[in-house]
């Protein structure tokens, strides 16, 4: 049987690139070898693409090949630099594993656009929007899905802190993960949380702290046939949930708790898991999503962000969700694989 080619694009040039080595980690310890034929492109934080062995932690300095993909549609793959001469790898997907800006934005989406070749995730347009959450609130609020009341400011514009209700949060409007989020208690704190913002996005977000606690679901599919996995949810002993800053992930998060499945009733899972959904079609999903949400007191369900490409790695919580919803992440990746080559045929 012919092995389908697929690259594995990670690292890459956000904030996120210790993470999404990680994840191309655990997509390579669970792609059936049988049925696939992995090539591991790495992107270093300077932004040069190389064709390596496997994704292990210190990938670059293991022996690399130069290597890109090729945006002429006749191509239709990878190009390799080897021993001074270029040669063509053709490719039947790609599985673009990258977090954050230039991953989870429409950037790499693009390119693989131009290039025609098949792709996992979410497209050009559902990309871009849920990356910007105040956009992302936006098109949900008109498909009537609750959302933080919120704000946005620009790179040049001034605010006035008199005119919040606090506490706050400030957050970058367009990165990934909680990098640049602080939440404000009080409004002589609210500029240089503002600056903190500023180093990820020229575009900043104020939205109202949601009293509640925090759940998700992953989802994956296309449009009407869409998979939900089990809920979750954040028990937080104190500040908010940020696992990905933390020095050991692994080892689990200094100040919170993941339980899944969330400790819920069966009636307000199903609730979770439709919103879910409404959520990832109103934004225009496609192959994969986690959808995170708060759950309020009194039972409402509010949109807090769409991670269109999610963690992958071995504490994250996309893949948790699935195998407690009786799918190993083995299965998740085969289903996923199909769904692409499913949507090209289409």
């Amino acid at each position: 049987m012919n092995r389908l080619k697929i690259a594995i694009i990670f690292g890459g040039c956000s904030e996120e690139h210790s993470v999404s080595v990680k994840s191309a980690q655990e997509v390579a310890k669970n792609l059936d070898l049988e049925k696939y034929e992995p090539y591991y492109i790495g992107i270093t934080q300077n932004g040069v693409w190389k064709l390596c062995h496997f994704p292990e932690a210190n990938w670059e300095n293991s022996c690399c090949l130069p290597a890109m993909l090729a945006p002429d549609s006749g191509v239709h793959g990878l190009i390799v630099l080897e021993q001074g001469k270029y040669k063509m790898i053709p490719l039947d997907m790609v599985f673009p594993v990258l977090h954050g800006k230039f991953g989870e934005d429409g950037a790499i989406q693009g390119l693989l656009e131009l290039s025609c070749i098949p792709y996992v995730g979410c497209d050009i347009q559902s990309s871009a929007l849920s990356m910007d959450k105040s956009l992302a609130y936006i098109v949900a609020g008109n498909a009537r899905i609750a959302t933080p009341n919120f704000w946005t400011f620009t790179e040049n514009e001034d605010m006035d802190p008199d005119r919040f209700i606090y506490p706050v949060f400030v957050k970058p409007a367009r990165s990934g993960s909680s990098f640049g989020v602080t939440k404000v208690c009080r409004e002589e704190e609210l500029l240089s949380a503002v600056e903190i913002a500023r180093q990820y996005d020229s575009k900043v977000l104020i939205e109202e702290a949601v009293v509640g606690s925090e759940v998700g679901c992953a989802i994956f599919g296309d449009d009407p046939d869409l998979t939900a996995g089990e809920v979750d949810q954040i028990s937080l002993s104190h500040g908010f949930f940020r696992i990905h800053q933390e020095s050991e992930p692994e080892n689990g998060s200094e100040n919170s708790t993941i339980i899944v499945p969330a400790d819920i009733s069966t009636e307000m899972r199903l609730h979770i898991q439709e919103t879910a959904k409404a959520i990832y079609r109103a934004l225009g999903c496609r192959g994969l999503a986690r959808v995170d949400m708060f759950l309020k007191e009194d039972g409402e369900v509010i949109l807090n962000e769409v991670n269109t490409l999610p963690g992958m790695t071995s504490y994250s919580r996309f893949p948790r969700m699935m195998a407690a919803a009786g799918l190993t992440f083995a299965e998740v990746i085969d289903r996923i694989v199909a769904l692409t080559l499913e949507g090209k045929r289409r």
